[in-house]
């Protein structure tokens, strides 16, 4: 069955340069604590995409995993040490994964 509904379209939205400053701000902090870029872009109701391109813009570079501008080196590495649980947790799920599906193709 085919529907005579005809698609919506979202209107195109502007956003300040003020937003997109806090915006950039905001991901800088929250990716220090370790939060996804997509994580905060739903807490902002902006595509990740977005975030990333008003970040390279504001000269932070790589949004998902640059130094916070003013970081100590203390601060530095409880986040390079967070980033490294996350990645041993990822990699252990991962060997887990490949060993199941070794046994399932017996």
């Amino acid at each position: 069955m085919k529907s005579n509904r005809k698609a919506v379209r979202r209107e195109r939205r502007e956003f300040s340069p003020e937003f997109k400053a806090e915006a950039v701000r905001m991901v800088a902090e929250r990716r220090a604590m370790g939060v996804s870029l997509s994580q905060v872009g739903r807490e902002l109701d902006v595509r990740p995409d977005q975030l990333r391109a008003w970040a390279r813009q504001h000269g932070l570079g790589s949004a998902t995993g640059s130094a916070v501008a003013g970081e100590t080196v203390e601060q530095e590495n409880m986040r390079l040490r967070r980033e490294l649980a996350v990645l041993r947790q990822e990699q252990a799920f991962a060997n887990k994964v490949a060993v199941y599906f070794a046994k399932e193709s017996r």
